[in-house]
Order: C-alpha cells, then structure tokens, then sequence
C-alpha cells in the first residue's frame, strides 16, 4: 500500500499588515465621499450622470434666468417684484425637480450595494450599520444641498452685484442668506430621509423610483383632498403629512412670508414655526426607521 503524499507549507511571501489602521472615523469619511460622487454619477458611465446631472441643470435654470431679468431690467423694476422669483418661492418651484432627483439618486445609493450582496464586505469593517445609514443620508443631504442653497446664493450674490448700491443691497438683503441656508437644509434633510427609506425597503430600482414618486405626490393629493372635506380645525394638521405642503411651510417661515390669502397654507392658519418643527421630526423618524432597516436586514 502506497504512502500518503506528505503535505508541505510553502513560503510565498505573505506578511502582516503593518501600515496605519484609519478606523471607523476615516471609513465613514470614505464612503460619504464615494457616495457623494455616486449621486452626481461622478467615476461611472455617461448613463448614470445623466439623470442626477440633468434635473441638477433643471434645478438651476430659475436662478439663471433671474440673473439674466437681473442684467436686462432696470433696477426701478427688480426681479423680486415678479413672484416667480422670489426667494422664498424657489423651493417651491423646483420641488417636484427635487423629489425626482432623489427618486433617481436614492434607489442608486442603496439598493446597488443589497442587489450586489456587498453590505458583507462593508459590515466586516469597523464600519457599523447605523454610520453606513448615516453616511448614505449624509450624502443625499449633501447633493440636495447643492442644487437648492447654490442656486440661490447665486442669484442673491447676482443680484447684489447689479445693485447701483452693492452695501445697501446687502444691508437691506442679509436676511435673506440665513433663510436661504436654513430652509435648504431642513427641506434637504427631509425629502432624503424620506427617500431612502423607501429606496432601503425595495432593492430594486424602478419599484424604489416609483415608490418615492409616489409617496411625494399620492401624499399632496391625499392631504389636499381631505383638507377640502374635513373640518378646519382638524384638516389643517393634515396638511403636516403632505411633504410639499410642508416644504413651502417652513420656506415662508424661514423668511417671514404670509402664504397667498387663497392657498390651502393660509386657510389652515398653522404657525410657520409648525412647518419646521414637523420637517425635523418626520426627519427623525425617517433616520430610525432607516437605522431599524439596516439593523434587520440580511447582508
């Protein structure tokens, strides 16, 4: 009977990672960047830049073409006169372009990694699950950002610019850049978090983007219509759970406007400071039901 092969160890050269360990701090960083890229399509091919890039161009055509009334029209008859162009009505003229944005984005950010089974290889790390939610909203929060604040601060810089009076533009105007900022980032933080929490539910894409399509506009027609048919005291607090109701809400606020006499927004007569309050907490609530899904779900 034959001997049995004896094993043998081999040499080929394999050594202990001695380098620098970053930590949790650095992956978290890493993959907020990676993913801030991810929603502008930036290091992917030309069909993944369309859509984020394209509605980010849709998003900024209102502040360019104010800029150019800005540049053609005497100053006796400034842009702010036409309502359109109000600062304070720019969200609200862009936020269907925003709930498309994030129906495009979201499904991207956190769906590929469930449909590709790479959340292993995330959650091996000193990455945790909570800070991988936390760095996929900051992300989303971040482009948001991008194509609601700069649009408007470029239009007030403009606007300043062609002022006869550039310092008494500003000492009239300064107000309004805190409101601009404000407004931006909790109507950012809001309709992220909503999305990603549908995005998280449905891996896959297009029930995701319909989902969060879905959810903004079904939301608004739903609210509206029973505002219309319920008593005022009680179907004014419904208006709460329309995002878009909300969204232009908290912008009026921000910048201590009365809505239109005839708007839904003035019939229900809520305290503006109700708006905020609600966008922070539905924020909330979004960023713990985002943190129970990755908690739950199977990498």
């Amino acid at each position: 009977m034959a001997d049995a092969p004896a094993g043998a160890i081999y040499d080929i050269g394999y050594q202990r990672y001695e380098g620098a360990r970053l930590g949790r701090r650095h992956a978290i960083w890493a993959l907020y960047i990676h993913s801030l890229r991810s929603v502008f399509g930036i290091g992917r091919s030309l069909s993944s830049k369309v859509g984020p890039m394209g509605l980010a161009v849709i998003a900024f055509i209102p502040a360019i073409v104010r800029l150019g009334i800005s540049a053609i029209v005497p100053e006796e008859i400034a842009p702010e006169e036409i309502g359109l162009f109000r600062p304070e009505g720019y969200y609200v003229m862009i936020e269907i372009v925003l709930a498309i944005f994030c129906a495009v984005v979201a499904p991207e950010l956190v769906g590929r990694d469930q449909r590709t089974q790479t959340l292993t290889l995330y959650f091996s790390r000193a990455l945790r699950r909570q800070d991988y939610a936390l760095a996929k909203f900051a992300a989303l929060t971040t482009g948001m950002l991008a194509i609601t604040a700069i649009p408007q601060i470029m239009m007030f810089t403009g606007n300043s610019l062609a002022a006869n009076n550039f310092f008494d533009y500003l000492q009239d105007k300064w107000t309004d850049l805190p409101a601009i900022l404000g407004s931006a980032i909790l109507l950012s933080c809001l309709i992220s978090s909503i999305s990603l929490v549908i995005a998280a539910q449905m891996p896959r894409r297009a029930y995701s983007t319909v989902g969060i399509i879905a959810a903004f506009l079904l939301t608004s027609i739903i609210a509206a219509s029973i505002f219309e048919v319920v008593d005022q005291n009680i179907g004014r607090f419904v208006l709460l759970f329309s995002p878009f109701e909300v969204l232009e809400g908290l912008t009026l606020w921000f910048f201590d406007v009365a809505p239109d006499p005839d708007s839904q927004l003035a019939v229900a007569n809520l305290p503006g400071a109700v708006y905020a309050i609600d966008a922070v907490l539905v924020t909330l609530l979004m960023l713990a039901l985002l943190f129970r899904r990755y908690e739950k779900i199977s990498p």
